[in-house]
């Protein structure tokens, strides 16, 4: 599993439209589900979602997506992300995100991002 959640996040930080929609399409379930505090809801299908990476992409060129540390629990595994990239003001930064991630064994089924990633603060 921990391969397609790798992929999917690689994909976040590719330069092509077409190779992203590629990429998230080869580990995403034709029904999976994808939401996020910054996503319109649940979205629905690969096509849906890499159009929603697509516009992250176009937001913030060049930034990057890594899977930092991943650990697994009754079928689920939770992804640690940390996002970066020059900000506005030109200096690198990076961005956390917490993602839990279900699968069918083979490809991702149901993902649900958090920014963050729940520590206290």
């Amino acid at each position: 599993m921990a391969n397609s959640i790798d992929t999917f996040f690689d994909a976040w930080g590719m330069a092509d439209d077409a190779a992203r929609a590629t990429a998230i399409s080869s580990v995403y379930a034709a029904d999976g589900t994808y939401a996020d505090p910054r996503s319109d809801g649940i979205l629905t299908g690969a096509e849906a979602i890499a159009a929603y990476v697509n516009m992250f992409s176009a937001s913030a060129p060049g930034w990057t997506a890594k899977v930092v540390k991943s650990d697994d629990s009754a079928g689920v595994t939770r992804a640690t992300v940390a996002f970066g990239g020059k900000g506005p003001d030109g200096q690198e930064m990076v961005q956390h995100g917490q993602y839990f991630v279900e699968s069918d064994g083979a490809q991702i089924t149901r993902m649900v991002g958090f920014v963050g990633t729940g520590a206290p603060e």
